[in-house]
């Protein structure tokens, strides 16, 4: 199970929003499921952000966004955002070496 998440922050909340992401890879490392994948880029213009989770099942992806690093980082993501956030599932066709 592949998602994407797709936002853009206003440009005084960045450092912010940077600091909540990598809290939640502080507790991602800590806890160190083999079974959770979780990548986050920020695009050329510095506002944008996109998140690439895959999970092993429902359970994995519950275990990630029902942690509190993660409620940390969701709790005013509206208010950070120029953008509101578009969760997508994505439907894999083929990968390379992806996960």
């Amino acid at each position: 199970m592949f998602v994407r998440l797709l936002y853009k922050v206003k440009p005084d909340r960045t450092a912010e929003n940077e600091e909540l992401v990598k809290a939640v890879y502080d507790e991602l490392r800590q806890n160190s499921d083999p079974d959770i994948h979780y990548a986050t880029f920020k695009l050329d213009d510095g506002q944008t952000y996109t998140h690439i989770a895959s999970f092993a099942s429902p359970e994995k992806q519950a275990q990630l966004t029902e942690s509190k690093s993660f409620q940390d980082f969701r709790e005013n993501l509206p208010d950070r955002c120029e953008v509101p956030p578009n969760p997508q599932k994505l439907n894999e066709i083929d990968s390379y070496n992806f996960v």
